[in-house]
């Protein structure tokens, strides 16, 4: 395995393991303050922008370069 893709799995698993506790205090705090709830509107619209931008690149057949090969 070459030694540029190992250092990109590794740091996709820290980041997802960051933003894991990240969403994990979230809750937790929404929970405790009063209207914190309102707080998780943005971060899901977010999340859904993140989402759509993802599997839309994902599915794109010719790619976002648009050189020919």
């Amino acid at each position: 395995m070459p030694l540029d893709r190992l250092v990109l799995i590794l740091v996709i698993v820290i980041a997802a393991a960051g933003a894991t506790v990240w969403l994990g205090a979230l809750l937790v705090t929404a929970g405790m303050v009063p209207y914190g709830w309102l707080t998780l509107i943005p971060v899901g619209l977010v999340a859904y922008l993140l989402w759509r931008v993802v599997s839309d690149r994902l599915s794109e057949k010719g790619g976002y370069d648009r050189i020919e090969k």
